[in-house]
């Protein structure tokens, strides 16, 4: 009698593609944003690992930190709310969202 091969788990399956936080498009790779700026953290002592983060597209954290000063980001928007309520900052995700997650976007 033959054995049986245990079933291959080769390849992995794929991966479901995460959400952005700011736009909440489904995008297949997103990068990890400091809410709390890592230049502004360490001055008040904290560790990097120990800062507040969330993931966003490439767009979006790109589109940020155009926008943005560390120094603003760090005193006036510390949270995902703060931050969608932004003026530049909501007219951009509303623009966003409509485009599609393969597109490549450029941020001036």
């Amino acid at each position: 009698m033959a054995r049986r091969r245990a079933p291959s788990a080769w390849p992995p399956p794929p991966r479901p593609p995460e959400c952005c936080a700011l736009c909440e498009r489904e995008v297949p790779q997103l990068t990890e944003h400091h809410l709390l700026p890592r230049s502004q953290g360490r001055r008040q002592g904290l560790k990097a690992a120990e800062l507040p983060t969330t993931l966003l597209c490439p767009a979006c954290h790109k589109f940020l930190h155009r926008t943005l000063t560390n120094a603003e980001l760090a005193r006036d928007y510390r949270d995902l709310p703060a931050l969608r309520a932004q003026e530049d900052v909501a007219r951009f995700v509303a623009w966003i969202r409509r485009q599609p997650p393969t597109k490549a976007v450029r941020v001036k």
